[in-house]
């Protein structure tokens, strides 16, 4: 067989392949952060988080809740090029994405908790 009698086989294999993987590790809910996004997210995720009085009533007056601001720190865009280093902690500016574009987050990221220091609602 040449290569190119071989190339469909190839493919069909590969393609089938990674259905097989997708369907396997999808009943056990694998996550993939690779990326640098989604791994800024999960870490906050997994922190305690604590709000700041400011977007508490920002919060309030905007009808902004909490499972906004989950869904945001679930699948928002973070700002990896502007993070400010203060301290132990890492400051990051995390925009919404979807419906979710007007408001955006000033999180920073600590050792041991995630503290959202500010909220904007355009």
């Amino acid at each position: 067989m040449t290569v190119k009698q071989r190339l469909p086989y190839y493919f069909m294999g590969f393609f089938f392949g990674i259905l097989i993987v997708y369907f396997f590790l999808d009943k056990k809910k694998v996550e993939f952060d690779y990326l640098p996004n989604a791994r800024v997210l999960k870490s906050i995720r997994r922190k305690p988080q604590i709000l700041s009085p400011e977007v508490l009533q920002i919060m309030r007056s905007k009808k902004v809740d909490s499972l906004t601001i989950n869904q945001i720190l679930k699948d928002g865009n973070v700002d990896i090029w502007n993070k400010l280093k203060l301290d132990t902690c890492m400051q990051y500016n995390i925009q919404g994405r979807k419906n979710l574009k007007n408001i955006m987050l000033t999180v920073k990221r600590c050792d041991s908790i995630a503290f959202i220091e500010k909220i904007t609602v355009e």
